[in-house]
């Protein structure tokens, strides 16, 4: 039986995860393996200064103390006698499309998994208010029979975001490229009872480039959006022109 890795970065009992493992439990050999907290926005940050620790829960999920990179890392390192065939990350509580994608844990995890050489997908529910993430488990469900019969490259990942409606009311599947946001809002400064100034990050940019063909577009109009990412993050286009330049230096 084809064997999964389901990791996120919401954390271990997070609804997204949980719909997301039973949704695929049916059909494939499962293991959970999830961060022990809420580790939204933590990228591809890996533990090093301090040692992990895992706790199995009653249900036989794996919680981690660390980030959704130390969690798929550890499963497929230590935790799996053999390696799993797939890793699948979410369903992340939120959008994962444009530039949110550098900062994401959910597709960090994904990453990781094809750092260590296996097929990958992320996926998000996009909404203000989540309900219905048994659509986005049905469509992550879809698209991973179809990766057994066509396998993305081996340097590229799948980052799928799902409108939060009901399954009959999502249009159908498109594949896009990555939006793009204005730059962030500033700082939020404030106090602590003490008196001392603390920040919060402030609110994301709104959408810049959400035009036609791109994961913004396509999920604002009711269907689900599969953007294929590439790891390898070299500017191939600047080799050549960068070089001329260089070498007169």
């Amino acid at each position: 039986m084809i064997k999964i890795l389901v990791s996120n970065d919401d954390g271990v009992t997070a609804p997204g995860i949980v719909a997301l493992t039973n949704a695929l439990a049916s059909s494939y050999d499962v293991m959970t393996v999830g961060p022990d907290r809420n580790c939204s926005g933590a990228s591809n940050s890996l533990t090093l200064t301090n040692p992990l620790r895992i706790n199995t829960l009653s249900n036989g999920y794996v919680s981690v103390s660390g980030t959704p990179t130390d969690c798929v890392h550890l499963a497929i390192r230590e935790l799996y006698t053999d390696e799993p065939d797939m890793v699948v990350s979410g369903i992340n509580a939120g959008a994962n499309m444009g530039d949110d994608t550098l900062y994401s844990g959910t597709v960090a995890a994904a990453m990781e998994g094809r750092f260590l050489g296996l097929p990958a997908i992320a996926v998000s529910l996009v909404g203000s208010k989540l309900k219905h993430y048994d659509s986005a488990a049905y469509f992550t469900s879809k698209i991973i029979k179809g990766l057994l019969v066509s396998p993305i490259a081996q340097d590229q990942i799948l980052n799928i975001n799902v409108p939060d409606l009901p399954i009959e009311q999502i249009k159908g599947i498109k594949v896009t490229r990555l939006g793009a946001r204005h730059k962030a809002a500033g700082m939020l400064k404030t106090q602590d009872p003490a008196g001392r100034d603390i920040f919060w990050l402030g609110p994301p940019g709104e959408e810049q480039d959400a035009s036609e063909g791109t994961d913004f577009h396509a999920v604002t109009n009711g269907y689900v959006s599969v953007t294929p990412l590439t790891v390898d993050l070299t500017a191939f286009n600047q080799i050549t022109s960068m070089k001329e330049w260089i070498d007169k230096l």
